[in-house]
C-alpha cells in the first residue's frame, strides 16, 4: 500500500503539474475501488452518496461528523490513490470545529478536504467573510500541524444563494480563502465558459469544477481549455447508480422480467475484482 505521506505528495503534484485532472467522487470502499481501477489518479468523497446509501437526505450536519469521517476513512484506506474529503461546512460553525474536522480527516487517511462557507441557514446562507476566512485559516493550521502535505480546498457557495453580485463576491471570497491558506478553490454554480475563464484569471489558485450541474455540460477538454485544474463529479455517479436501480426495479415490478441482469457484473467477476483488482466482467 502507498503511504499516507506519498499519497499526499502525489495529490499536491496533480495540482502543481500542467493540465487538468478528473477526481470522481466515491461513496463507499467498493465504488472507490472501481474508480481507482478505471485509472483515476485521485478520488474524492461525496456526502450525498454516503447519505443516500444510508437512506437519508444529503444536508449539512444531517449525519454526525464522526460517522461521516469514518465512512470517508473506509474510502481513503481502500485504495492506493489520494482521497480528498467532502467535509461540508466543517461540521461546526467555529474555527475550532473546522480544525477538528481537518485533523479527523487526516487521522482517517485523507490527504485533502474542502470546507464550505455555507451556514446551513437559508435565511443567512454564508458565513460573514471574517469568520469564513478564520475558518479556512484554522483548517490550514490543522493541516500544517500534521505530518503530511494536506491540500485544502476553499469552497464558496454564493452561486447557490440569491445574494446579489454573486460573481464579485465569489472572486473576493476565494481570493481571501487563498490568502488564508487554501490551495484550491471550488465554486458550485459557476457556469458559462466566459465566466469560468474569467474566474481562472481573477482568482490566484487552481479551480475545481463539478461535472454535470449545468447545461450545456462542458467536457474535460473544454474545461481544460478554460484553465480549470480539477474536475469532480459530486454525487452524480451515485445518483446514476440509483437511477439504474430505480429503472430496474420499476421494470421488474411492471413486467415481471429480469432484463436488468444483462447489465450486471457476474458474481465470479465482481468477486475476482475485489479479491485481485482484475477487471470485473
Amino acid at each position: 500500500m502507498t503511504s499516507h505521506a506519498d499519497k499526499a505528495a502525489a495529490f499536491r503534484r496533480l495540482h502543481e503539474a500542467d493540465g487538468i485532472f478528473v477526481m470522481p467522487n466515491a461513496w463507499d470502499a467498493g465504488s472507490a475501488k472501481f474508480l481507482a481501477a478505471a485509472g483515476f489518479q485521485a478520488i474524492a468523497t461525496t456526502s450525498g452518496g454516503v447519505n443516500w446509501s444510508r437512506g437519508r437526505r444529503d444536508w449539512v450536519l444531517e449525519a454526525p461528523r464522526d460517522e461521516m469521517l469514518d465512512a470517508y476513512g473506509d474510502i481513503a484506506t481502500a485504495v492506493d490513490v489520494p482521497v480528498s474529503g467532502d467535509l461540508e461546512n466543517g461540521y461546526g460553525n467555529e474555527p475550532e470545529a473546522v480544525a477538528a474536522t481537518i485533523t479527523g480527516s487526516i487521522a482517517r487517511g485523507m490527504v485533502g478536504g474542502g470546507i464550505e462557507d455555507w451556514t446551513a441557514n437559508p435565511a443567512d446562507p454564508l458565513y460573514e467573510i471574517g469568520l469564513a476566512v478564520e475558518r479556512i485559516r484554522a483548517a490550514r493550521e490543522a493541516g500544517d500541524a500534521s505530518e503530511i502535505r494536506y491540500t485544502l480546498t476553499g469552497r464558496c457557495e454564493v452561486f447557490c444563494t440569491d445574494l446579489p453580485q454573486a460573481y464579485a463576491q465569489a472572486v473576493d471570497r476565494c481570493n481571501r480563502y487563498v490568502e488564508a491558506g487554501a490551495d484550491c478553490v471550488f465554486v458550485p454554480g459557476l457556469t458559462g465558459a466566459e465566466n469560468i475563464k474569467n474566474f481562472v484569471r481573477d482568482v490566484d489558485a487552481p479551480l475545481n469544477m463539478v461535472a454535470g450541474l449545468a447545461d450545456p455540460r462542458l467536457t474535460v477538454a473544454e474545461l481544460a481549455d478554460l484553465g480549470v485544474k480539477r474536475i469532480s463529479t459530486g454525487g452524480s455517479l451515485a445518483r446514476a447508480c440509483f437511477g439504474l436501480l430505480k429503472q430496474a426495479a420499476e421494470d421488474l415490478a411492471s413486467t415481471g422480467r429480469f432484463d436488468y441482469v444483462e447489465q450486471a457484473i457476474s458474481d465470479p467477476g465482481i468477486d475476482t475484482f475485489f479479491r485481485t483488482g482484475a477487471h470485473a466482467e
